[in-house]
This record gives C-alpha cells, structure tokens and sequence, in this order.
C-alpha cells in the first residue's frame, strides 16, 4: 500500500479549518450559547408564572430559591467553578425568572385574566424542564470561564445580549429584554 503524501497534509490543513470556523471568533460569540440558555430559562418563567396564577402562589418562594442556587453550587463544583460565582449567577438567574413572572401576573390582574392554557403541573413538568437549563447553564458557565474573567467581560455580555434580543425582536418583549440583562447581570467573575 502507497501512502499519498498531499492528503495527509490536507486533511490536516481542513481540521484546522473546520475547527478555527466552528469555535467563537469573540468573547460576545462566545457567550451567546450561555445568553441563548439563560433566554431559554425566562421563556419558562411564563409557564411558572401561569401555574402561580392557576394556584395562587406568591412568587417568592425562598426556600426553592434556596434549593435551586444549592443545586447548582454543587453541579458546578463538579465542572471546576467557583461556588460564589455560580451562586452570583444562579441568583441572577431565579431574581430575572422572578421579573418576569410579576411583570405577567401583574399584566394579567389588570386584563382580569391569564391566556388561555391547559393547567401547568410546576413540580412534574416545569421544574424538570428548569433542571435541565440550568445543566446547560453550567456547561456554558464551565466553557465561558476564561471569557467571564477577561477584562472585556462586561461588554462581552451587554453585546451578546444585545445581538440576541436583536435576532428575537419579534418575539421578545422589552420586560424580557430587561430580565435577561438582569438575567446575565453577574456574568462575569
């Protein structure tokens, strides 16, 4: 068997490429997966804030709060990250899903009513669905890491949620745009 001498080099030469395209070229490209994860974590906030409305619940509840930021602490550890800075952003986190939730509830008393929906099971369907943003979320905290203590981190963020609320104008109200601000407020380390 006759070894090809050029295709070795090319293939080579192709995984450089494929592998520089497919890695963020910036802090903000980078950060957008951690962006788009923390939006994706404020779009169940409505689903939350219908089953408040459909049990009366208050939105406040510390000790989930509490529950959530331990949970998290502990599946970052796992991945290397600091345990204050996870909390930092966990309780980010929960303070922008919160935002939300009042800002809909608060817009629903004033019609009288919420949007018609089948009744929301919080504990068996929502919060699995939170439990799996917030593995993701720490993922993207693990990858960002270097990203999250540069000093360019703050703009970074501001872009990266900028060009998402861009990119979902059209589905994104301004209260969301601000949640998610508040959302990615503790960001960086």
């Amino acid at each position: 068997m006759r070894l090809n001498r050029k295709k070795p080099g090319l293939i080579v030469a192709l995984t450089i490429i494929a592998e520089a395209t497919s890695y963020p070229q910036t802090g903000t490209d980078h950060l957008q997966r951690l962006v788009e994860a923390s939006a994706q974590r404020l779009v169940i906030a409505e689903q939350v804030a219908l089953a408040k409305w459909d049990s009366g619940t208050p939105v406040e509840d510390t000790s989930r709060e509490a529950q959530v930021i331990a949970s998290a602490i502990r599946e970052g550890e796992s991945r290397g990250l600091d345990p204050t800075s996870v909390s930092n952003f966990f309780r980010a986190q929960v303070e922008a899903n919160k935002l939300v939730q009042y800002s809909l509830l608060a817009e629903w008393r004033r019609v009288g009513k919420a949007p018609e929906h089948t009744p929301v099971n919080l504990a068996g369907t929502i919060r699995p669905k939170l439990d799996q943003v917030q593995t993701a979320l720490i993922a993207e905290l693990a990858e960002s890491a270097v990203i999250r203590a540069s000093g360019s981190c703050r703009t970074d963020t501001a872009k990266a949620v900028g060009k998402y609320v861009s990119a979902h104008k059209d589905n994104f109200s301004v209260p969301e745009a601000v949640a998610l601000d508040r959302a990615m407020a503790a960001t960086c380390k």
